[in-house]
């Protein structure tokens, strides 16, 4: 039987009906022959790709090791998995835990590996031990920049085999809470405030001043007033550029105990250090699953940010702001894969099929 005609087309022709598609489509045509892996894996198609946008995901931290990555496509509104069979048996239980720039970094016991699930190349950085693994917050940037960061150490690489680890102390005032990294600048809330009272801070320093003197400087004005205060138990998520997006309930009063009314979206512009308001809860999604919840889980990055709490089941609220019109979008993600204590954790995922660990 002869070949279908699109066998007998030339390469470059292939190339340009292919860089037409969306990206979730060449990764589903990847697996149809091994004529379409060759060319949709070829260096000539993924330079062509490199010009095109990513594909914006909202991945999964499994609560239990899994071989497969769950990843939410919010234009699609479907839910996508790649498998991570490819990193066994060399490395077990792979869990995957942040991402930046195309690659998803995934702890192995005591080993964390950089990988792109879409094109499963991967790399293992140079070792750490298991108690890294169990307590430090891995934040991760461009250029393959990463940072393991606990309360009294971090640990700093930056690519480069030769350097590996860089240990130093992070001489915080206090457990670091939501840490984030833009570009080379480490931001994490601090609570220094009493045992019965919390007071949150925001610190922040860069790569280069941590590596040299551990200094964090405490980042305040004064036209920023109650801006930590009006909220309950505050967290970070990394913004669009040099954005950083603070959130948490909406405080009634300032008394101890007081009820929140809301969950709220603040936005820092780190170039003006101004602080605005970028989205709130409506009040009907916010009474159907956090009024009453204690505790709830926010993860995103962008102008994207998932929501978690028990009482909503298998569901999570997600805020979705255009930033060409200047308006957001709240809604419901329904059929998310169940989490160990019912609470979802997880990241933003930019696939790229040209990304190298």
């Amino acid at each position: 039987m002869d070949a279908p005609p699109i066998y007998r087309l030339p390469q470059d022709t292939l190339h340009q009906i292919f860089a037409h598609l969306p990206l979730r489509q060449l990764i589903t045509l990847r697996s149809v022959s091994k004529l379409f892996h060759q060319t949709l894996t070829s260096p000539s198609f993924t330079h062509l790709l490199s010009l095109s946008h990513p594909l914006s995901l909202l991945a999964l931290r499994p609560s239990l090791s899994s071989p497969s990555l769950l990843a939410f496509d919010p234009d699609q509104n479907q839910w996508l998995t790649f498998p991570l069979s490819f990193l066994l048996p060399h490395f077990p239980s792979p869990t995957p835990v942040a991402s930046s720039d195309g690659l998803v970094y995934l702890w192995s016991h005591s080993t964390l590996i950089a990988c792109n699930p879409l094109t499963r190349h991967f790399k293992p950085l140079p070792q750490l031990g298991s108690a890294w693994s169990r307590h430090g917050s891995v934040l991760v940037s461009p250029p393959n920049r990463v940072l393991v960061l606990s309360e009294l150490a971090a640990l700093y690489y930056s690519g480069d085999d030769n350097n590996g680890w860089v240990n130093f102390s992070s001489n915080l005032p206090a457990k670091p809470r939501s840490p984030i990294l833009i570009n080379d600048k480490v931001l994490a809330l601090c609570d220094v405030g009493s045992p019965w009272r919390s007071q949150w801070k925001l610190f922040s320093c860069t790569l280069s001043t941590l590596q040299a003197s551990q200094f964090w400087s405490r980042l305040e004005k004064h036209e920023w007033g109650d801006v930590f205060d009006i909220l309950k138990r505050p967290r970070l998520v990394k913004g669009v550029g040099n954005r950083v997006l603070m959130i948490g309930g909406l405080r009634s009063s300032f008394s101890l105990n007081a009820s929140c009314s809301t969950i709220l979206i603040l936005r820092l512009d780190l170039e003006t250090m101004d602080w605005a308001e970028a989205g709130r809860m409506p009040g009907e999604m916010f009474r159907m699953g956090f009024a009453d919840s204690s505790k709830f889980k926010v993860f995103g990055g962008g102008n994207r940010v998932c929501f978690s709490a028990k009482r909503v089941g298998r569901r999570l609220a997600l805020w979705d702001y255009v930033e060409e019109a200047g308006k957001e979008d709240w809604r419901w993600i329904d059929g998310v894969p169940g989490c160990g204590d019912g609470l979802c954790r997880g990241f933003a995922f930019e696939a790229r099929l040209t990304a190298l660990p």
